[in-house]
């Protein structure tokens, strides 16, 4: 099949299959796996500017698979969530301008990205050896077949939030969700990837967020700035009419059905996983973008 957008020629059932594939896996994680699929698509012969774009919309249709699942099993903090989207909305517009107006590549800015990824692979790392009683717990219950408890959010404040899970209170200062998370977002519009790969592993390994409560925040900020990210491409079109910058719609929505789909059973398979396995996996992604960024620094 021929998709004039991208000017690439691929079977059909490759975009559907492959999102799904990647999906699956990356929803455990409270991410897209946007940042997979922008390598592949690149593969496939897509290297105009619009495949960022093209990215963001798969995350627009994928993406309410995986947060829907997670709102039924009671596993969405909204105080964390609008925290999330008020930092990486900002963001994903700055770095949207930035990167059609000054960084058409974005070369000169990989380095700076991977090491700040590297620093937060090494906290990754960290966290991957603490023990985490709620995250014991909630595998326990899981275990043995009891469901386990929905989180219960208390009265937060405008710089405080909390909640408890499984029997823990936990406190997270906005000022610190806030601030990573514009920086993320601002990675996130410059390189097409809805930021959830970087923002998981920092609530997680900085913040000390359980892996199975951070998952559904960072996926509804991921939403939330792919919608402002393809909006603004698509305005960027009309005033940059020589450029390629709104999204192949066609291509994005099949790999959005596969990736839908991949989310719903990711997110519903989660809580069978242990959170070691999902950290260390987090941890090798966000280790690998650090090191793919650095070495297309100098390359």
């Amino acid at each position: 099949m021929y998709f004039p957008v991208a000017d690439i020629t691929v079977p059909i059932w490759i975009p559907p299959v492959t999102a799904f594939i990647i999906a699956f896996f990356a929803s455990m994680g409270g991410i897209s796996g946007a940042f997979l699929l922008l390598p592949f698509q690149m593969f496939l012969g897509y290297t105009a500017p619009s495949v960022s774009a093209t990215n963001q919309f798969y995350n627009i249709v994928a993406i309410p698979g995986g947060v829907f699942r997670y709102l039924r099993e009671g596993r969405m903090v909204w105080p964390l969530a609008t925290a999330v989207v008020l930092g990486t909305v900002p963001g994903v517009l700055l770095g949207v301008w930035l990167r059609v107006r000054y960084l058409p590549d974005a070369s000169n800015f990989k380095l700076f990205v991977g090491i700040v990824l590297l620093y937060i692979g090494y906290r990754m790392v960290h966290s991957l050896l603490k023990h985490n009683a709620a995250e014991q717990r909630f595998e326990k219950n899981v275990r043995s077949s009891a469901a386990p408890r929905p989180i219960q959010t208390l009265k937060s404040s405008a710089g405080v939030i909390r909640f408890i899970f499984e029997d823990e209170e936990f406190h997270i200062r906005t000022a610190g969700l806030f601030f990573p998370s514009l920086i993320v977002g601002i990675i996130g519009g410059m390189y097409g990837i809805g930021g959830g790969a970087i923002l998981m592993p920092l609530y997680v390994s900085m913040l000390g967020l359980p892996v199975y409560v951070a998952a559904a925040p960072a996926l509804m900020g991921t939403f939330m700035t792919s919608i402002t990210a393809v909006l603004f491409f698509q305005v960027l079109q009309f005033i940059y009419p020589n450029q390629a910058l709104a999204p192949d719609w066609l291509l994005g929505t099949l790999f959005g059905i596969g990736g839908a789909l991949g989310m719903w059973l990711g997110a519903r398979c989660q809580k069978h996983v242990p959170a070691r396995v999902i950290k260390a996996a987090l941890c090798l992604v966000i280790l690998f973008t650090s090191l793919k960024y650095i070495i297309g620094y100098f390359i």
